[in-house]
């Protein structure tokens, strides 16, 4: 990195800076690497583009509409035979109970129109001056009017009574399924850090409650694991660290010996690389393992003095390539963990450095609020990266084109571990092909 391209204490106020409360922004869904127009900052200034974010490397969970249907909706005929099971529980139960009910009112209507033509059919018709052939027709009519009006009011009535029911029916299934309700609730309130919360169903032993039961030892198992996980990865840190850093130590001793020889020496500053590049993945298999892992620690953080900060020790370090950093930070506050957004931000500059041009390199850091989100976007030159690639950068150990031989530039964490970071702070981040050569990755956060 190039001596003085650190931003100076009002970095925030720098031509360049982007502010997205004006000016046209990108939309979250759009892709591909194509500037925005240049947005204002104050003073009347007008700052440096973001860069439109590209495809998105971690997915953001849109939890489905509450309602009654399931899915998207369709009006094509797969679509009407795929309507069965798109329908909420609550709604098939409701559309039950009405069927049961309607059901057996067709059947007590039908019972109850045969009793009522066998009693109508033992009825005299008893006049004076009638014969037995008119008797038998005002029999007959009678008979056939008093059926035709009271199957008519009685249909009239079951349907009547039967809204009623699926309405009593929605409500009711609502009151039966409110303790799966509460399991459900439960389940997407729990994480990591709340794991020794139980859903403690009371009542009859049913299966609602077996189902509550089984999900709370489930709970249980897992909060044992992940003590246990917690529990190495504290003793795994101090058990790596330990002996690597005595090997440096004495390595550095031995190096500091005016009376050794150029081929130990030779020797020991390979042995001393080596040892370093183990510490440093040791360091980032740690970090990915804490990144993976639910936050306990919320706190406003500003990413422009995160930028900042970042950039002051970057620049304290040794870099095998020089790069001109261009800083554009405005304030940016977002809700997370000051660790993890600074290890965050410094493995996304440390990655734009290292796999960058040898000569005349480039880099583009830019923090604010874009879209109601906190944005930090780091933009690089370097070797072109095809838009196939992009998206295996964020696995762990993988570097571009697979290559394994250049240990130099690292073990191949860094955007794993941003990709853990920006999972645990319920982000997102996006990465795209920077037209010329390198990347472009944009990290979006919720608002502190």
């Amino acid at each position: 990195m190039s001596p003085g391209s650190v931003p100076p204490e009002g970095a925030g106020e720098t031509p360049g800076h982007p502010n997205a409360d004006t000016g046209p922004q990108p939309a979250p869904h759009e892709e591909g690497p194509q500037a925005t127009q240049p947005t204002a900052v104050p003073g009347g200034r007008r700052g440096g583009p973001w860069r439109r974010p590209g495809p998105q490397q971690v997915p953001q969970p849109h939890p489905a509409p509450k309602g009654m249907w399931r899915g998207d909706g369709g009006g094509s005929f797969a679509d009407l035979k795929a309507l069965p099971g798109r329908m909420s529980v609550r709604l098939r139960l409701t559309l039950l109970y009405g069927l049961l009910f309607f059901m057996a009112g067709a059947m007590l209507l039908f019972v109850m129109s045969v009793l009522m033509a066998d009693i109508l059919g033992n009825v005299q018709v008893i006049g004076f001056g009638i014969s037995e052939a008119e008797a038998a027709e005002l029999k007959r009519q009678f008979v056939e009017q008093t059926m035709k009006q009271l199957v008519g009011r009685s249909l009239l009535a079951l349907c009547g009574v039967g809204i009623i029911a699926l309405v009593l029916g929605w409500f009711v299934a609502d009151r039966a399924l409110s303790p799966l309700q509460r399991v459900t609730t439960t389940a997407r309130r729990l994480s990591e850090s709340t794991l020794h919360e139980r859903i403690a169903l009371e009542g009859p032993d049913d299966e609602i409650k077996e189902l509550a039961d089984t999900f709370d030892a489930m709970l249980e198992r897992l909060g044992h694991a992940f003590d246990s996980q917690r529990r190495f990865v504290a003793n795994a840190s101090h058990e790596l660290r330990t002996p690597l850093a005595i090997n440096r130590t004495l390595l550095e001793v031995a190096l500091g010996d005016p009376e050794v020889s150029d081929d130990l020496r030779a020797v020991g500053r390979t042995l001393l690389a080596t040892n370093a590049r183990h510490e440093r993945l040791i360091e980032g298999l740690l970090l990915l393992a804490r990144s993976e892992r639910e936050l306990t620690t919320r706190a406003p953080v500003d990413l422009a003095e995160v930028a900042t900060t970042v950039l002051e020790h970057s620049a304290r370090r040794d870099h095998d390539n020089e790069v001109s950093v261009h800083p554009e930070l405005t304030s940016g506050n977002a809700l997370g963990d000051p660790v993890l957004l600074e290890h965050l931000v410094s493995n996304l500059v440390e990655n734009a450095v290292k796999h960058n041009v040898e000569d005349g390199g480039e880099l583009w850091i830019r923090t604010g609020m874009l879209e109601g989100y906190a944005t930090v976007q780091v933009e690089n030159t370097g070797p072109a990266v095809p838009a196939y690639e992009v998206e295996r950068l964020f696995e762990p150990f993988r570097r571009l084109n697979a290559d394994r031989l250049e240990s130099s530039k690292g073990a191949g964490l860094g955007l794993s571990i941003v990709r853990s970071v920006v999972l645990a702070h319920r982000g997102a981040v996006y990465a795209a092909p920077r037209p010329g050569g390198g990347l472009i990755v944009t990290v979006r956060l919720p608002p502190g």
